[in-house]
């Protein structure tokens, strides 16, 4: 029994179809205006045709479908899933207090409800940034279970001292006979100093699973210990990682902030900055030049009430960063920039904010830009894990174009000219991901 066929018969959905009753053929949009995710100009009245899981065809001339189903778009328009590039399924909703001394079961359970409630979202693919997600993907991946697709990093690779370094003041490093906290113990994040343990983790998540690896190279503002300009690893340890990700033909993204440690990180190999808040406009034309992403969030609330004031002091030097980054960004057209949240240790109603909080770079952004990255410039991003590690080789991402994933939004309105025609739930007509109907409220 194929996944596809597993979750078409066996999960209900919101409105008036349920996946139960969706045909095993083609399925035909026909009467759709088309938003590519990638030409900022919608294709209008469009027949697009999905097979099994793919999209076989986008076309404006008629389309008949033997023995498939038809679905009249009602002028609607049809678009990529969305992808958030900076998740951390693992502990998306999980009080802190269970990452560090509770069970690993609470946040099995709780990232089985998250990555649910991401994909009726209109999330359809994510890259997880840190966490043990590994068995995550495997459900989802062959029907238990509906989610997003997910490229996993595995455990963070930390230096001591360092940004995933979240021991106990009383806890020494089990380097010196200190016990392995439980954050470690769950594949949480790995203290690795030194060439070779670098190495080592960084193998050890690939042996995983992980699509590519995480690093943190510089401070952070939810960190306890570190300044946020601090740089963390050497050149020769980031390098590890990269040596390391490159022999499995996949890359290193990197947690850091500010040009310093981003521009060693660069000079060693990396691929992916995943924050760059405090970045300079030189080092971000040198991204665009050497084709390294920024995949940055759109910090702009400068507090969190869940942090202490150590942490909300570094935040506001990241929230007052982030509209110099977005402005100097814009200017920068070839940088390819992506969508992501980085929401972890929330309650749901800020989780819930995920799809909304694109509405955060609309002082920056057309609404059409913003889309692009979340789902062409994304679908690129993740397609660089390469084909030893891309678990996802059948298709691309992040296009409404043949071959591609059928990983479809059916939204009210021109999401081009008005966002909340994707950020407001209510807009979400059909929600497909790997061709199944997952939401379907369409009259």
């Amino acid at each position: 029994m194929t996944a596809r066929f597993l979750l078409a018969t066996t999960f209900l959905v919101a409105g008036t179809l349920s996946a139960s009753a969706q045909s095993d053929g083609p399925i035909l949009f026909t009467n759709v205006d088309v938003f590519d995710g990638e030409t900022l100009e919608l294709k209008e009245d469009m027949n697009v045709v999905v097979t099994d899981n793919l999209i076989t065809q986008v076309t404006s001339d008629d389309v008949a479908v033997a023995g498939g189903q038809v679905i009249d778009g009602q002028g609607y328009t049809l678009m990529p899933g969305l992808s958030d590039t900076h998740v951390h399924i693992a502990m998306a909703s999980l009080p802190v207090q269970e990452l560090l001394v509770g069970l690993p079961g609470s946040a099995y359970i709780n990232s089985v409800v998250d990555a649910e409630k991401m994909l009726m979202r209109g999330v359809t693919s994510v890259r997880d940034m840190g966490g043990d997600t590994f068995a995550l993907k495997k459900a989802i991946d062959s029907g238990r279970i509906p989610g997003p697709r997910i490229y996993p990093s595995g455990a963070i690779l930390s230096q001591t001292a360092g940004h995933a370094d979240f021991r106990f003041p009383n806890q020494q490093n089990p380097r010196f006979g200190g016990p392995v906290p439980v954050y470690m113990q769950n594949g949480y994040g790995v203290l690795a100093d030194g060439v070779a343990d670098v190495l080592s983790a960084a193998r050890e998540n690939l042996r995983h699973g992980a699509t590519q690896i995480k690093v943190a190279a510089g401070g952070g503002y939810s960190s306890p210990a570190d300044p946020l300009l601090g740089t963390q690893y050497t050149f020769d340890e980031i390098k590890a990682a990269v040596d390391a990700a490159g022999a499995w033909g996949t890359y290193v993204t990197i947690h850091s902030y500010h040009p310093e440690s981003i521009n060693m990180a660069i000079d060693a190999g990396i691929k992916d900055v995943g924050h760059g808040q405090l970045l300079d406009k030189e080092t971000l034309q040198r991204m665009a030049d050497e084709g390294v992403f920024l995949s940055s969030q759109p910090f702009t609330v400068c507090s969190e009430p869940q942090l202490d004031d150590f942490s909300n002091s570094k935040l506001a030097i990241v929230c007052k960063g982030t509209e110099k980054v977005y402005q100097w960004a814009k200017e920068i057209p070839e940088l390819k920039v992506t969508y992501g949240t980085d929401l972890f240790f929330v309650p749901e109603e800020v989780l819930g904010e995920q799809v909304k909080q694109m509405e955060r770079l609309l002082p920056w952004y057309e609404p059409g830009e913003i889309l692009k990255m979340a789902t062409s410039n994304a679908g690129e991003l993740m397609k660089m894990s390469g084909p030893n590690r891309d678990p996802y080789l059948e298709g691309t991402l992040g296009l409404v174009a043949e071959g591609n994933y059928a990983d479809l939004l059916l939204v009210e309105g021109n999401p081009l000219e008005t966002l909340d025609a994707v950020t407001d739930q209510d807009n979400l007509k059909i929600i497909m991901k790997d061709g199944v109907i997952y939401k379907n409220t369409l009259n």
